[in-house]
């Protein structure tokens, strides 16, 4: 049995926000470690495919640090342990994370960004997509706001943290992962939302948003407004809580705009983006703070941990924001779309149209790699 040190995803991100210094070796091939790797501010990255070592063996490894810890990385954990071994046969501090990408893909970790004696809301990061959720909480009745493909993480987290969820919301139709909204639902009996705009032609069970312009959480005490965002899609729906928190899907991030382009519609999904931008949401003020539902850059994640910026932040840092001549800003959104979109995202359309049902396996291979929601960051 192998004696080489194993680090669980969690385990992983528990060094990384400690900050201790970390060299990530990552053995998979160059165009997969290019496409997508494990993020950190304090990480330095290596890429020596595993053939590489193979065939060079330890003259591959002659240039790897000595006075860091080296966590080998590769697609599902098998290669990464053999070669983790030659590195601590070398006298190096080496380990390997437990079940490689494919693991880390599925890992998820909740931050706490507000709480006061009414209210608290829980961010839910799942970095290997740059995915992030929500839990919004009061009285012990919670809303979970676009969850990911696995229920257990907002099962799990209900329990932590005291809450009955009793309401189910997808901000948007989405294309860069499997949501699990509809079976969270099922497994609650929470009411799932999602707009009938987004779900129209589905099969899907859901309550329009455009019915309730107001979705109650807790007795008497937080309200959520509905706001109609269309831009990054038709349907898309921000979340306006106490007029001080905008949870706004993938229509506005940290550092940029939701792509318009992935219903093959890029230039008249980018007029209701400017519509959204200059209209629907320029009466809300700037101490307002955004959690969208992605972000695509590390610098994004706060020193807390959240994900989140002031609007004011995100106006005055953001150009786009501010670019209210409506054919400038159509024909920038619309050609900075034409860039890579997510990986698999028709095939995950379909699964969350209800239109097709694949098996566990499947569905982790159709999420691997990152999320491609943005059409600009700030830089």
């Amino acid at each position: 049995m192998s004696q080489v040190p194993e680090l669980t995803p969690e385990e992983l991100h528990g060094k990384m926000e400690a900050g201790e210094p970390l060299v990530i070796l990552d053995v998979r091939n160059e165009e997969e470690f290019a496409e997508w790797k494990i993020e950190g501010k304090t990480l330095e990255h290596i890429n020596i495919p595993y053939f590489t070592v193979i065939e060079e063996e330890h003259e591959a490894l002659k240039d790897l640090p000595r006075d860091k810890e080296i966590v080998v990385v590769c697609a599902k954990g098998g290669a990464s342990d053999y070669v983790a071994q030659m590195l601590l046969d070398t006298g190096r501090k080496a380990s390997h994370l437990k079940g490689g990408m494919l693991a880390w893909s599925q890992f998820y970790h909740p931050v706490l960004v507000y709480a006061d004696d009414k209210m608290k809301i829980i961010q839910v990061n799942r970095y290997a997509k740059g995915c992030l959720s929500y839990a919004v909480v009061s009285r012990g009745k919670g809303l979970i706001v676009d969850p990911n493909r696995n229920p257990d993480v907002y099962l799990k987290l209900a329990q932590d943290h005291g809450f009955v969820i009793e309401s189910v919301a997808d901000t948007h139709l989405h294309a860069d992962h499997i949501t699990g909204g509809q079976r969270l639902a099922e497994l609650t009996g929470a009411t799932y939302y999602i707009s009938a705009q987004e779900a129209k032609g589905t099969s899907l069970k859901f309550e329009p948003l455009e019915r309730h312009a107001k979705i109650r959480v807790g007795d008497v005490d937080v309200e959520v407004l509905a706001i109609p965002t269309p831009g990054h899609t038709p349907g898309s729906t921000s979340f306006l809580i106490d007029n001080r928190f905008l949870l706004s899907g993938d229509t506005i991030f940290v550092g940029g705009l939701g792509r318009p382009d992935l219903g093959g519609k890029a230039k008249e999904w980018a007029e209701d983006l400017y519509d959204t931008v200059f209209k629907t949401i320029r009466n809300i003020p700037d101490d307002c703070l955004v959690l969208p539902a992605h972000y695509g850059e590390i610098w994004e994640i706060r020193t807390d941990g959240a994900v989140a910026a002031t609007l004011g932040e995100i106006r005055a840092n953001n150009e786009i924001m501010r670019n209210e001549d409506r054919v400038s800003f159509t024909e920038h959104v619309a050609a900075a779309a034409a860039s890579l979109k997510p990986p698999n995202f028709e095939e995950i359309i379909a699964i969350n149209r209800g239109e097709l049902q694949v098996d566990e396996e499947r569905a982790i291979e159709l999420e691997i790699g990152p999320n491609r929601c943005a059409v600009h960051h700030m830089g």
